[in-house]
């Protein structure tokens, strides 16, 4: 391996007899297949080199990841002329990465499982949620998250969850206003905690009066207009973007699925190459809240972005079958975060003004686009894919022309 990646006998022998190199070999073997570039691989030989002369006096290799992390903070400058310039925020980071991806890759790297205070009560309320009650995985995973948190919080008192009172939940929701949570995230908070505390009563965890007394802030229907860019803002995200590369090609594709079809950041995520269907022009996109996927007609302008990433930028020798992966090695599906940081960089970059920056907020310019146009509120739902018309009900106070109607409109003498 070392001979096919340098030409220096020198360099090729300083590889070869440093320690571990079976070990080093074997993983740069794997960077190799799975598609990394030849400057990347390059890199890493050089930075697993550095990490494995350090670590010599671990024969097994079995460290934590903190012990890795001062390992590299311990080595302030460079180690002979060749070494990394560790003085570089980045080289440390690098460093770090690289020796983690490695030391895992072997099996060796010895990581902190995270251990949740009642995490059992909390994967049995998940699976009653799932398969009892048939709620979406989305809204499994942002109950678990949410309770998740609170468990942390309330773990450290060393209490059972029977002897959790009411006045903990207020001081759990006092704690994150403290922290700048808005109103409708503590009633999230509180509804989650509810429904967790709800089924803890029917087994037996908590006192049976406790869901009862959990109380959230009142929040009035439809207070809110929904929050978005304006559709010339959305129209400049495109106009900005430079066909010759790669991260805009497929960025280019993932916008216009928030912003024509209202996606939403689940859905691109687990959107697969089966669901496109190139011989009908057709998109199957699996809807989070539905439970079911919905087709959609393939319009020319997102297939052909769609086919201009797919031919130019992604990596065609994965076995992945999501639609859109990472740029760079590892190749991997973009998750739910990267998507969101994705949306948010480009909308801030271009000044774009909006509450929010997310892809949510691309949703909500889509809606509020079609209700310019003139579609029903029924028609706005379908394309949104909304179970009930009251989820949409929301969009008819975007339209201030059609309200200005309703309020002039004489009703003579009745």
């Amino acid at each position: 391996m070392f001979e096919q990646l340098f030409h220096h006998a020198a360099t090729v022998t300083r590889h070869a007899t440093a320690p571990f190199a079976e070990e080093r070999i074997h993983y740069l073997n794997y960077c190799w297949q799975r598609g990394d570039s030849r400057w990347s691989i390059l890199r890493k030989a050089d930075d697993v080199l550095w990490i494995a002369r350090k670590l010599e006096v671990h024969t097994d290799l079995h460290v934590t990841v903190e012990q890795v992390r001062a390992l590299v903070a311990n080595h302030s400058d460079r180690d002979g002329t060749d070494g990394p310039q560790l003085h570089l925020l980045s080289t440390r980071k690098r460093l770090i990465a690289n020796a983690c991806a490695w030391l895992r890759f072997l099996g060796y790297l010895r990581e902190p499982v995270e251990q949740i205070p009642f995490g059992s009560r909390l994967d049995e309320y998940a699976n009653w949620a799932k398969h009892e009650r048939g709620l979406s995985e989305a809204t499994i995973d942002r109950f678990r998250r949410t309770i998740r948190q609170f468990l942390h919080w309330y773990g450290p008192n060393g209490r059972p969850l029977s002897s959790l009172h009411a006045n903990d939940i207020d001081a759990y929701l006092a704690f994150g206003s403290g922290r700048g949570w808005t109103r409708v995230t503590i009633r999230n908070v509180a509804d989650a905690l509810k429904a967790f505390l709800r089924y803890g009563a029917q087994q037996g965890w908590c006192e049976a009066r406790l869901p009862q007394a959990i109380q959230g802030p009142r929040i009035y229907a439809l207070e809110r207009l929904p929050t978005g860019p304006r559709w010339e803002d959305v129209q400049r995200l495109f106009a900005g973007m430079d066909e010759s590369r790669p991260t805009d090609v497929r960025d280019r594709a993932i916008l216009m699925l928030f912003a024509i079809y209202a996606l939403r950041e689940s859905e691109v995520a687990t959107l697969r190459l089966d669901d496109i269907d190139w011989e009908h022009d057709q998109l199957r996109v699996p809807r989070a809240k539905r439970g079911k996927a919905q087709v959609y007609p393939l319009l020319p302008s997102v297939g052909n972005a769609l086919i201009q990433y797919l031919q130019a930028v992604r990596r065609c020798d994965t076995l992945h079958r999501e639609v859109f992966l990472t740029l760079v090695s590892p190749y991997h599906p973009l998750s739910r975060s990267g998507l969101y940081d994705m949306v948010y960089a480009r909308l801030k970059s271009h000044n774009v003004q909006s509450d929010h920056y997310g892809p949510h907020s691309l949703r909500h310019a889509c809606a509020t686009r079609l209700v310019a146009e003139g579609l029903t509120l029924k028609e706005i739902g379908d394309h949104l894919g909304h179970r009930s018309t009251s989820s949409t009900r929301v969009y008819a106070k975007v339209d201030l022309p059609g309200l200005r109607e309703v309020a002039t409109f004489d009703l003579g003498e009745l």
